[in-house]
C-alpha cells in the first residue's frame, strides 16, 4: 500500500516538473498501460534532463507512436520522465521490458530490466495501468561535443583577453557558434549536439540581466536630479580633500552596500559618483573605480544576498544570513584591510596629482556647481529606491526574485518621472554589457552541459583522497580560477553535490569549512579579471562609455596580486578557525 502511494506520487511529481510523457495512441480492448517513472542523474547526482528514454521489448527497441508519428521520450527539468507504453495485457505481463538511456555526452546505459510492476489502478481512458520506478545514473564521456565546447570557451577567453574582439563580439560569436554547431553538424550526427536553441535559453540566468535592466534604469532617471554630482561634492567635503582618504571611504562604502544589496546594485548607484569625484580632481577615473570593483566582490562575501553564490550555497547547505555573516564577516574584513593598504601602494602616484592646495575654495566652488536640480525627482526616486533596497534584503521572506523588485522600481520610477521611456532605454541601460552577459551564460551553458566543469569536479573529488587540509585548498583556489575565467555561478552549481559529497565522507569537514572555502574562492576570484564577475563587466561597460576604458590586462594586472593576497588570507583564516 505504501509502496503504491509512493508509486503514484512520484508520478504526480513527474507531470508537475515537466517530464515528457509518451505513449502509443493504438488501443484494442485487451490493452493495458506500461508506465516506466523515473529519475536520471550523473554521477555527481545532478539531474539530466534532455535524455532519451527507450522501451525495449525482449531485447529490441520498442517504437512508441503517437498522434506526430514516432515519439521520443525525454527527461525534463529535475531529470524526471514519464514513460508510457499501450500494448496488449499480456505481453506487458509476460514481456521482457527494459528501458534504456542516453544522451550526448554521456555513455548509454545499461538496458534497464523493468521488474516487479505494480498495479497502480485504472489509466485516465479506464485501461489497465502497470507502473515501475527506477532510478539511472549517467556517467559523462568526452565526445566531439566536449572537446567542440572546450575549444570554443578557450577560444572565446583567448579574443577577449587579447583583445582582438570586444568582449561582447566575442561571446556573441561563441554563442552562435555552439548552436550553429549544434543544429547543423549535431542534425546528422548527435555527437555533435553541444546545447539546443531551448537548453541554451534555459542557461541564461534572466534573474541577473532583468535586475541589472531594471537598477540601470533607476540609476539613469536619478541621475537626472543631479544627485550623483552632489554626493560627489558631499564625498570631498567630507574627507577634507585627502584622496586617498577618499578612496579608502568609497571602498567601505562600496563593500557595506555590496553585503546588503549586492554587488552589482553597489556598483551601478556609485560608479556616476565616483566618476564625477574623479573629473573634480583632475585625476583617472580608473584610480577610484578599480579599487571599488575590488571592494565589492569582497563586501560582497560577506553575507548570504551580497552575491550569487552565496545565495545558492546556503539554500543547498541549509545556511543562513546569521551563518554567513558570523563566519565570514571577519575574513572579509582582514581582507578590506589588505586591499586598502594595496590600493595606497598601486595608485599612490595618482593620489598625488590629485592633490587640492584650497581645499575650503575647492569646497566652497563644488557647492556652488553641484547641487541637486530636481528635488522633487529626488524625493519620490528616492521612496522607490529604498523600497527597491527593501524588498532586497526580504526577498528571502516572499520568496521573490531580485529582478522582480528591479522590475518593479523601474516601472514606478519611468511613471512618476515623466521622463522619455525611449531616451532611458536607448541611453541609459549598457546594452554591450546585457548582451554580453546572455552570450556568456550560453557558452558557459555549453561547457556546463558537455560535461567540462564536472571533469574539474570529479578531479577535485580525486584528488583530495580524504584530506581536509586538501580538499580545502583544492576547493577554494579551484573555484576561484574557474570564477576568473568563467561564471561562478554555473561552476558553484557543479560544485554543491561535490562539496556535499566530501563534507560526509572526510573527518572533520561537518564543520561546514568546506562550504565557506567554496564561497570565499568562487566570490573572491571574481576580481581576477574583467569577466570574473558581474560588477566587473558592468563597472568597465559604464567606464568605458564614459570615454575611459579598462582593457583585460590592465584589470588583469590590478586584480590578479590581490586575488592571490585575498586567497591566501582566506585560506589561512579558515585553516586557524576550522
Amino acid at each position: 500500500m505504501r509502496h503504491g502511494l509512493s508509486v503514484i506520487l512520484l508520478g504526480v511529481l513527474i507531470v508537475v516538473t515537466a517530464g515528457t510523457i509518451c505513449w502509443s495512441d493504438s488501443t484494442s480492448s485487451n490493452d493495458a498501460v506500461l508506465q516506466v517513472l523515473g529519475k536520471v542523474r550523473d554521477t555527481a547526482g545532478n539531474a539530466v534532463r534532455d535524455a532519451e528514454v527507450q522501451p525495449y521489448l525482449n531485447g529490441k527497441p520498442f517504437v512508441v507512436h503517437g498522434k506526430h508519428g514516432d515519439e521520443h521520450c525525454l527527461t525534463g527539468h529535475g531529470g524526471l520522465f514519464q514513460l508510457e507504453v499501450r500494448a496488449p495485457l499480456e505481453t506487458i505481463k509476460s514481456g521482457n521490458w527494459a528501458v534504456k538511456i542516453t544522451k550526448t555526452s554521456f555513455k548509454p546505459s545499461k538496458l534497464i530490466p523493468v521488474e516487479k510492476l505494480m498495479d497502480a489502478g485504472k489509466h485516465s481512458d479506464g485501461l489497465q495501468q502497470l507502473s515501475f520506478t527506477t532510478q539511472v545514473e549517467l556517467a559523462r564521456s568526452q565526445g566531439p561535443a566536449f572537446w567542440v565546447a572546450l575549444i570554443i570557451l578557450v577560444g572565446i577567453y583567448v579574443l577577449i583577453s587579447l583583445e582582438l574582439l570586444h568582449r561582447t563580439l566575442a561571446a556573441l560569436l561563441g554563442a552562435a557558434a555552439v548552436l550553429a554547431i549544434t543544429h547543423t553538424f549535431g542534425h546528422f550526427n548527435h555527437a555533435y549536439e553541444i546545447l539546443t536553441f531551448e537548453t541554451a535559453m534555459t542557461m541564461v540566468d534572466w534573474n541577473v540581466i532583468f535586475l541589472l535592466m531594471g537598477m540601470m534604469i533607476i540609476v539613469g532617471v536619478l541621475k537626472e536630479s543631479g544627485v550623483f554630482q552632489w554626493l560627489a561634492y558631499k564625498s570631498f567635503q567630507i574627507t577634507g580633500g585627502k584622496v586617498f582618504l577618499l578612496a579608502a571611504t568609497l571602498c567601505v562604502v562600496t563593500a557595506f552596500l555590496s553585503a546588503f544589496l549586492d554587488n552589482v546594485t553597489a556598483m551601478l548607484l556609485l560608479t556616476p559618483v565616483t566618476i564625477e569625484i574623479a573629473l573634480i580632481l583632475g585625476i583617472s577615473p580608473l584610480a577610484l573605480l578599480m579599487p571599488e570593483i575590488m571592494a565589492s566582490n569582497f563586501g560582497g562575501t560577506a553575507t548570504l544576498i551580497g552575491d550569487p553564490p552565496n545565495i545558492m550555497i546556503g539554500s543547498y547547505a541549509g545556511l543562513t544570513f546569521n551563518d554567513f555573516v558570523m563566519v565570514l564577516t571577519p575574513c572579509v574584513v582582514v581582507t578590506m584591510i589588505a586591499q586598502v593598504i594595496y590600493t595606497r601602494w598601486y595608485y599612490g602616484k595618482d593620489y598625488h596629482k590629485g592633490a587640492v592646495e584650497d581645499v575650503p575654495g575647492m569646497i566652497a566652488f563644488l557647492r556652488e556647481k553641484y547641487q541637486i536640480t530636481d528635488a522633487k525627482l529626488l524625493t519620490l526616486g528616492g521612496i522607490i529606491l529604498l523600497g527597491v533596497i527593501t524588498l532586497f534584503i526580504l526577498h528571502g521572506v516572499f520568496h521573490m526574485e531580485v529582478s522582480v523588485a528591479a522590475m518593479l522600481g523601474a516601472s514606478l520610477i519611468l511613471i512618476v518621472s515623466r521622463v522619455d521611456v525611449v531616451k532611458v532605454v536607448e541611453h541609459e541601460i549598457e546594452w554591450p554589457s546585457l548582451v554580453f552577459f546572455i552570450m556568456l551564460f550560453i557558452v558557459v551553458g555549453a561547457a556546463e552541459e558537455t560535461g567540462i566543469l564536472q571533469v574539474v569536479a570529479d578531479w577535485i573529488k580525486s584528488v583530495c583522497a580524504g584530506n581536509l587540509t586538501v580538499a580545502l585548498l583544492l576547493v577554494m583556489w579551484t573555484a576561484a580560477i574557474f570564477s576568473a575565467i568563467v561564471d561562478n555561478i554555473p561552476f558553484t552549481a557543479t560544485m554543491l553535490p561535490i562539496v556535499a559529497f566530501l563534507t560526509k565522507t572526510i573527518p572533520g569537514a561537518e564543520s561546514g569549512v568546506l562550504w565557506w572555502g567554496l564561497a570565499l574562492g568562487a566570490c573572491f576570484g571574481g576580481n581576477g579579471t574583467v569577466i570574473g564577475a558581474s560588477a566587473n563587466v558592468i563597472t568597465t561597460g559604464i567606464a568605458e562609455k564614459a570615454g575611459y576604458k579598462i582593457t583585460f590586462f590592465e584589470f588583469v594586472k590590478h586584480g590578479t596580486p590581490i586575488t592571490i593576497v585575498s586567497m591566501i588570507i582566506s585560506s589561512i583564516y579558515l585553516l586557524l578557525v576550522f
